[in-house]
């Protein structure tokens, strides 16, 4: 066997061997690629990847991962756990030893010894060194770790923030890194999947086992992620509607009532994907009752239409459908089947249940037969007339009752998302909370109740972006919080503003609230800045969707989350570790989540900004040098997102929802450095992602007399109905007024007002707008942006932040002062933006005076108002 050389003594015989062990190699590895790309999820390892020493087995599943088990019976497990569903992994190199009574498995990253003979796995006869590493070590067997950087925890029901009601702190149990480089996953008492076509599980075989995982890879966390997705299954991508806005509310929503709200939505101009509705869709008329005799309050479990709230179900989910909207409904299954429940009669039928007693059937997860008629009698008809995928809500016995150690909220998850698999041609997705290890393979969670407060809103963020240290990527919770800890309180706008805004840089996009009547999010109750803080968040989200969906895919493709912690990336800063709450969304914006409510009007926080890049403030258009900390101050309407130097994102134009394919695609380009990126696109909602898709690289570059060339290349990929033709736009952020725009070598007019034909600038925002014609995909285009060759300037500084609190400061002045009459000074000021766009030819001109007299507008304004007026006015001006 290749990977099973002796040493040998000859020169001309180790020459030979190696040659001969390098050609058997490579075609064994050239075999397994080509297998492990047509089948997935094999779970019995490629023979030639495993080392049998008496009662002992290794696997060598890649440089990094081992697989090592002891057996009292030699008898080696080779189905799928719940855990691990693949072993069938293209060969790694390695080469075994046997020398003085110790098996060695050496592969290029580590270096295995077990004494052979010795039995059951001690310190004393395993050991793990690695190799190469400046942050090696040498593992035993029983060594605990002392950095694990935790996972993520079922739900944050009654928490106020890290802990309990009952000042408990929350476990997050461990994740799959630790800053000591190396895990074991003890995989010896997961339970297994069988061979049937509908996997179902089964326990494992009798006799005394340890079935053990051991992933070693220093600080390189995102290689041990991407290593345990090889065999733990990938995060499948979620259909494109799940990253638009979710309505939810836990309310007794009628008919009428849902299509007013929806009418409030288009006629406010605000996006919305999905309509969430709760337990009250179905009959709740004892909720308050005694619970039942299955351990859940009266009628939690329904599945009959409550036809005084929804007299024609079929009809309300048609016209929901006609705006482009998915529906889901709430499910609480413990309760099984009442008589009560029209669906009772079949339901009894196809289980042969005895329905003389009029009891309900009882809810079994661990049994096919219940589960299947669960699928085929009640709700496989329900999603043929319009349900596009269940909020499961389970919240009571923990343990499935036929298979005491089975999870229901693990088995649950499995049997919902996998039968949806099976049984549509739609992108399988699930709606419930994390149950453990392998739960990462049905994706979305909600959270569950968190107590309304700033404690809980400072603390998701850290929660969520640590739930990708176990792969759980995609938490959706109650933003704006779910219920008050304490009677009297009210609900705080800002609160809401503040966790709004977090949540459309979180992964699931959802607001949701207890059924209380003072706890109403709707948007357009909000007035004035609130309101721009709600709609603008929601904008955002948007905006950003075609960004986040390309990092979607590179989730399914690497394991790294759309919000990851910062030590991905920096492991070895040590601030990547303490400013916990800050995160990465993406691979090129950075965000630093305010948890703390304003001082006289504005938000002061530190922000630590990774070394390596500068880093583009967006709300404000401030560059900022990376490696330190900084102090920034933001309005209600600001928040600390920041964008890589650099940094090429692409964007959407105002879409109603993502139902809707925009004609058009903006490609933002932001200041400070070279950039690229790669726009992932697909069907959107089809099962054949894997294959079926297309990406677009689009890459810009500063060259030298003052020119930038961005170059979007041919699309590369195919899936079904993906448009031949698009229209994009640039836009660059941060940018200074261009000379001249060239399209594929062709002068574009400059024009004042924005069209779709000439290019323009925004003073405002200091940034360049490019519109291109609609082009072949096929087809590659060039655009080169010269600047003036005789001027320049730094307008990176935070010249936006200063414009809009200039025309701020002005619109306050004037209503404490209806009757001034401002300065020139003032006025010219205010007016900069417009000049920029106004007049083109004066830009930097404009820009001088504006820089030289904006902090003399106070002075000057002082002497046409009162002074207290003025102080206000000098005070709020200089506000970093």
């Amino acid at each position: 066997m290749p990977y099973n050389l002796l040493p040998v003594k000859n020169l001309q015989l180790n020459l030979i061997s190696i040659k001969l062990w390098l050609t058997a190699s490579f075609l064994i590895i050239l075999s397994a690629l080509n297998v492990y790309a047509q089948e997935k999820n094999q779970p019995k390892a490629y023979p030639q990847a495993t080392v049998i020493e008496g009662g002992a087995r290794f696997t060598v599943l890649t440089p990094r991962l081992i697989r090592m088990e002891w057996s009292n019976n030699k008898e080696f497990v080779d189905d799928a756990s719940l855990v691990v569903i693949n072993r069938k992994l293209p060969l790694p190199q390695f080469n075994t030893e046997r020398q003085n009574g110790w098996l060695v498995i050496r592969t290029n990253e580590v270096e295995l010894r077990y004494h052979m003979g010795s039995g059951k796995f001690t310190p004393e006869n395993l050991s793990v060194k690695q190799l190469h590493s400046p942050n090696g070590f040498t593992w035993t067997s029983g060594v605990k770790q002392r950095g694990n950087l935790q996972g993520t925890n079922r739900t944050l029901d009654g928490r106020d923030g890290d802990h309990y009601a009952n000042g408990q702190k929350i476990d997050l149990g461990p994740g799959l890194i630790s800053t000591d480089g190396w895990t074991l996953i003890d995989d010896s008492k997961s339970l297994l999947f069988d061979q049937s076509t509908w996997q179902w599980v089964k326990p494992r075989p009798a006799g005394e086992e340890q079935d053990w995982y051991f992933m070693a890879y220093g600080h390189n966390y995102k290689q041990a992620i991407f290593d345990y997705t090889r065999v733990a299954g990938k995060i499948p991508l979620p259909p494109r509607y799940a990253f638009g806005y979710w309505w939810s509310r836990y309310w007794s929503y009628s008919d009428n009532e849902v299509r007013q709200m929806v009418g409030n939505f288009n006629k406010y101009n605000l996006p919305l994907d999905v309509f969430v509705i709760d337990m009250d869709w179905h009959y709740t008329d004892s909720l308050r009752a005694k619970g039942d005799a299955f351990g859940s309050p009266q009628h939690w479990t329904g599945w009959t239409w409550n036809r005084r709230l929804f007299p024609n179900p079929d009809v309300f989910l048609k016209f929901m459908k006609n705006d482009g909207l998915k529906v889901t409904l709430n499910l609480h299954p413990a309760s099984g089947i009442a008589p009560y429940e029209a669906p009772y009669a079949e339901f009894a039928k196809s289980m042969k249940f005895d329905t003389s007693t009029h009891k309900n059937i009882p809810f079994l997860a661990s049994s096919k037969t219940y589960m299947k008629t669960l699928f085929d009698v009640v709700l496989h008809p329900m999603e043929k007339k319009g349900i596009d995928f269940w909020w499961l809500d389970w919240q009571q016995w923990a343990n499935d009752k036929a298979i005491p150690s089975l999870s229901n909220t693990w088995w649950l998850n499995y049997v919902f998302f996998t039968d949806m698999e099976k049984n549509t041609d739609k992108r399988p997705m699930l709606y419930h909370r994390w149950g453990g290890l392998g739960n990462h393979r049905y994706q979305i969670g909600f959270s569950g109740d968190a107590i309304i407060s700033w404690k809980s809103l400072a603390f998701q963020p850290y929660f969520t972006s640590t739930a990708s240290n176990v792969l759980y990527g995609y938490w959706s919770h109650d933003i704006g919080g779910h219920y008050f800890d304490k009677d009297g309180q009210t609900f705080d706008p800002e609160l809401y503003a503040r966790w709004m805004q977090f949540g459309a840089l979180s992964p699931i996009f959802r607001t949701h609230s207890g059924k209380n009547a003072t706890v109403n999010k709707d948007i357009w109750n909000f007035r004035g800045e609130y309101y721009d803080a709600l709609t603008n968040a929601i904008q955002l989200r948007y905006q950003l969707h075609p960004y986040i969906y390309t990092m979607a895919r590179k989730a399914y493709d690497t394991g790294i989350s759309l919000c990851r912690p910062l030590y991905y990336d920096y492991p070895e800063e040590k601030a990547a570790y303490t400013d916990s709450s800050e995160y990465k969304f993406g691979d090129d914006l950075l965000v630093a989540p305010i948890g703390t409510p304003m001082k006289d009007g504005l938000s002061k926080m530190q922000v630590w900004l990774p070394p390596g890049n500068s880093w583009f403030e967006w709300n404000t258009g401030t560059l900022l040098k990376g490696g330190q900390k900084v102090t920034r101050s933001f309005s209600l309407t600001e928040y600390p997102l920041y964008a890589k130097a650099g940094a090429v994102i692409p964007l959407y134009p105002t879409v109603k929802n993502l139902n809707e394919q925009p004609q058009q695609q903006i490609i933002g380009i932001f200041p400070g450095a070279n950039g690229e990126t790669t726009i992932y696109e697909d069907q959107g909602n089809s099962k054949d992602y894997a294959t079926a898709y297309a990406t677009t690289k689009v890459t810009s570059r500063h060259l030298a007399a003052r020119q930038q060339v961005v170059t979007i290349l041919p699309r590369k990929g195919t899936y079904t109905g993906m448009p031949a033709s698009r229209t994009y736009a640039l836009r660059l952020f941060g940018a200074e007024m261009p000379q001249a725009v060239l399209v594929n070598g062709k002068k574009l007019d400059f024009a004042t007002l924005p069209d779709l034909l000439h290019w323009s600038y925004d003073g405002n925002n200091l940034t360049v707008n490019i519109p291109l014609a609609k082009q072949n995909c096929s087809l590659k285009q060039t655009i080169t942006i010269q600047y003036s060759k005789t001027n320049s300037a730094d307008i990176n500084i935070g010249l936006v932040k200063n414009f809009r609190r200039l025309t701020k400061a002005m619109e306050i002045l004037k209503s404490k002062d209806a009757d001034i009459i401002l300065p020139e000074i003032a006025g010219r000021c205010e007016e900069t933006g417009l000049r920029l766009q106004y007049y083109p030819e004066q830009f930097y001109q404009t820009l001088r005076y504006f820089k030289a007299n904006y902090t003399k507008v106070a002075d000057e304004t002082r002497k046409r108002t009162n002074a207290k007026n003025a102080d206000w006015l000098e005070t709020y001006l200089k506000e970093d």
